[in-house]
Formats: C-alpha cells, sequence, structure tokens
C-alpha cells in the first residue's frame, strides 16, 4: 500500500505524535509499504515529507504547539493526484486549515478508492483545552462524517473522542519500539549512583504538568536515611528550568544531576540507569509513550521499577497496581509511594517483572498490526 501519514504540526518536533507516526511509519515501511508524510513545514530529508503549510506557535493543553495557516486546496490536490495514495491517515484532533483539507480534497478526488482513517490523541488537561476541542468537533462534524475509521490511543481518549467528537473509536495504543530499547538498555553499561546510592531518574518537559516539581517536593519529605540512599537524576528542560533549580535548593536535596536535553538515542541508556524511573504527570496525557520506553529499557537492563502519576492516560498504560501509580499533587502519598519502592528490594523486582511482561503489548509489530487491520489490509 502506499500511505499518508497526515499531522498538523512540523514532522520535525520530538513530541507524542511525531512519534507515533515515524514510529508507525517505520513499522510500515518494513513491511513493503510506502509512506510519507504530510506535515506542516519541515526539514528533515531521512523520510518522505511533503510540507503543504506553514506554522504558527500557540500553547494548547499545557503543550506548546505549532498549528498550521491555511493550506493551498491546489497544492494539497497537487500532492494528492500526483501521489495516489491508497491509505491517508490523520492524527486528530486536527485543523480545518490543513489536516481537514486533505480529508476534503482525497475524497473529492478519489470516492471510496482511499481508505480515511485517524488516530484520536488528546484527553484535556483545563476545562478550557476541553471546551476548545468539542468546539473544534463541531467545526468538524461535515469533515468526520469523511472518515472509514477511527482509533484512540486509549480508553480515556476513546471516551473524550466520543464526547468531543462524537465519533466511536476502539482502542489501538501507541507503537514504541519495545525491542530497540531494551537492546540498546542491554547493550549499556549502567551508570549506578555514587557508593552504591539506589538511582531516582526523570525525563520529561519541564513544564508544570509534567510534576518533576512535585517530584522534588516528595523527595524532600523523605526520611533522611533513605534520602541518603539515592541519587536524583533530572533530564529534560523547558520554562520551569529556573524553578526547578530553587526548588532543589528550598528542599535540601544534594546529590541531583540535571542532565538537560536526553537525544532520542540516548534515552535507553538514561532510562536503564534507573532502579525508580519516575514520571509524574499531573494530567493532560492520552497515553504514555515515555512511560513505555522506560519499562522496556528497564526490561532490557533486568531490573528497575517505573512510578507513574494517577492520571487516566498513564494508568492506561501502567495499570492498577496502586505501588506503581500516585497522586504526583499529594506530596506525603508521593513520598510514602517513592518510599515503599527504594526501600523494598524485592517489592521492585516483583514489579519489574510484572511490567516487563506487560509493555510488550505495546511493541511496534503488536500494535502495527492492528494498524494494518484499521488500514482493511
Amino acid at each position: 500500500m502506499k500511505v499518508a501519514l497526515v499531522l498538523d504540526d512540523s514532522i520535525d518536533r520530538t513530541d507524542g505524535v511525531q512519534q507515533y507516526v515515524l514510529t508507525l511509519g517505520a513499522f510500515l515501511s518494513r513491511a513493503g509499504h510506502e509512506v510519507h508524510y504530510l506535515s506542516s513545514s519541515a526539514e528533515r530529508t531521512d523520510v518522505t515529507v511533503h510540507s503543504l503549510a506553514r506554522n504558527v506557535g500557540v500553547t494548547f493543553n499545557g503543550n506548546g504547539l505549532r498549528i498550521p495557516l491555511p493550506a493551498s486546496r491546489a497544492g494539497i490536490r497537487a500532492v494528492l493526484e500526483r501521489e495516489r495514495y491508497d491509505v491517508i491517515h490523520v492524527q486528530t484532533p486536527h485543523s480545518p486549515l490543513f489536516a481537514a483539507r486533505v480529508v476534503d480534497e482525497a475524497r473529492r478526488l478519489f470516492g471510496d478508492d482511499v481508505r480515511i482513517v485517524g488516530t484520536f490523541h488528546i484527553l484535556p488537561d483545563s476545562k478550557v483545552s476541553s471546551w476548545g476541542t468539542h468546539a473544534l468537533g463541531r467545526v468538524l462534524r461535515r469533515n468526520l462524517r469523511l472518515f472509514d475509521a477511527f482509533v484512540a490511543v486509549s480508553e480515556p481518549a476513546a471516551a473524550f473522542a466520543r464526547s468531543a467528537f462524537g465519533i466511536d473509536a476502539r482502542v489501538v495504543p501507541c507503537p514504541v519500539d519495545v525491542s530497540g530499547f531494551a537492546a540498546a538498555a542491554a547493550g549499556t553499561a549502567r551508570v549506578p549512583g555514587e557508593d552504591g546510592r539506589l538511582v531516582v531518574a526523570f525525563l520529561g518537559r519541564l513544564v508544570e504538568r509534567k510534576g518533576v516539581i512535585e517530584l522534588v517536593r516528595a523527595l524532600g519529605q523523605l526520611p533522611d536515611d533513605v534520602q541518603d540512599r539515592i541519587e536524583v537524576r533530572l533530564g529534560g528542560r523547558g520554562p520551569l528550568q529556573g524553578e526547578l533549580e530553587a526548588a532543589i535548593e528550598a528542599n535540601g536535596l544534594e546529590r541531583v544531576t540535571l542532565a538537560g536535553f536526553v537525544a532520542e538515542e540516548d534515552k535507553a541508556a538514561f532510562y536503564a540507569d534507573a532502579d525508580v524511573a519516575v514520571f509524574p504527570a499531573t494530567g493532560g496525557e492520552s497515553f504514555g509513550i515515555v512511560l513505555v520506553e522506560a519499562m522496556a529499557s528497564l526490561a532490557g537492563r533486568g531490573a528497575g521499577v517505573v512510578l507513574a502519576g494517577a492520571n487516566p492516560g498513564y494508568l492506561s498504560v501502567i495499570g492498577d497496581d496502586p505501588y506503581v501509580s500516585v497522586d504526583a499533587r499529594d506530596a506525603e502519598a508521593f513520598a510514602d509511594a517513592l518510599e515503599a519502592l527504594l526501600c523494598d528490594e524485592e517489592l521492585r523486582a516483583a514489579l519489574h517483572t510484572e511490567q516487563a511482561a506487560r509493555v510488550r503489548r505495546f511493541d511496534v509489530e503488536t500494535v502495527g498490526a492492528q494498524v494494518l487491520e484499521l488500514y482493511g489490509s
């Protein structure tokens, strides 16, 4: 098949939707399909990209996004007529100024000869973003009727898709190269904490909803003897950098490394160094790609456990075991959860075994086969 993966943002960025389409696209290419990416302005040349719109920066659902300005219908038609895709796979919610125009023009040109599908990615973090998505659903009502099928990346996202867009989407999770992360982690030498201390690690954008400040506050509430046993490594960058540094000082944490940006090829080693990898997002997560990457990397190492924020998207990945999820806004409960994992080696080992088995369901080979069913192959 010839497949167009459509997203309103630039393919150059490293956010979750881009990870989704690039991981899926690589799987489809390995399976013998021809994959193109239809996005707004982009510069990468390692994949086939058609840049069909320009972007403007906005903030939505706690994320810095770039949304497209109106795309030329003539330019879209020219690409569609030349490439003649079998499948057009749109990442939703989508813009009426770009991706919706791709759907309109494809259906007008090819009728039922093209299969148009969508993946619903969002779960809002606030009433404003929820209201905005519901309003967008009303704007897109006619366009949504042109799709053949929808999936959502989690049960909570599917429920919100019904509410906001009026669509029925079956759940197909985000694909992650689980085997690749595990192999990469197994092939690296772990960097243990100094003097045998346990490593607590975080990786994510330094923005409010990712919970890094809550993590620091919880670490500051640990008993002194537990604090003496740990080393903390915080990866990521963002607008909370100054506040994070102040929180570290205010909470008296002494052994903290601020790793800054961690490149894609270095993620597996970063995760695998952790005894407890913590991702305490407080909301706004439709899935948890970072949880899958960390569980896969720790599975490759053969030890370590992931602790996640108890938001609906993350719970769809991590499961309902109370030892591996916590409301990060409750500093006392958060500290208790960390202490339980740090002080009980047998508990960490048991949870590691469960997570190493759980993570396989998100491997791209498994998820990719479900996406091919969506395509009707």
